[in-house]
């Protein structure tokens, strides 16, 4: 591994342990995700439908890859839910990286959120 993700990782695990302490089990990342997606588009629910599950999962990743110039918030539907517009193509990435390339952007948001 070279520094660049050692540090990540350092860092990812330092999210991790805050999150634990916060909600009492470790998040994988589609949890975390899920919760940006709720924080996000400030969505109450007791019962969550699968599809709304994914929406909130892809309001999350526009939120976090906002900043990096992928997409563009577009405000909010006659529901309350964000809408974002692409602005440039991800770049082609394995799922090591990609994985890799989510972490950072969702650190990044925690670092934003003072979190």
């Amino acid at each position: 591994m070279n520094m660049v993700t050692d540090d990540l990782q350092q860092r990812w695990w330092t999210l991790e342990a805050k999150l634990v302490e916060r909600f009492g089990k470790k998040p994988d990342m589609d949890a975390i995700l899920f919760l940006i997606g709720i924080q996000e588009a400030g969505f109450v629910s007791h019962e969550i439908t699968k599809e709304q599950k994914q929406d909130l999962m892809h309001v999350a990743v526009c939120t976090i890859l906002t900043p990096g110039g992928y997409y563009a918030n577009e405000g909010q539907d006659e529901d309350g839910w964000p809408h974002f517009r692409q602005l440039k193509a991800l770049p082609e990435m394995n799922l090591i990286e990609q994985e890799n390339f989510l972490k950072d952007h969702i650190l990044f948001y925690f670092e934003q959120q003072d979190f």
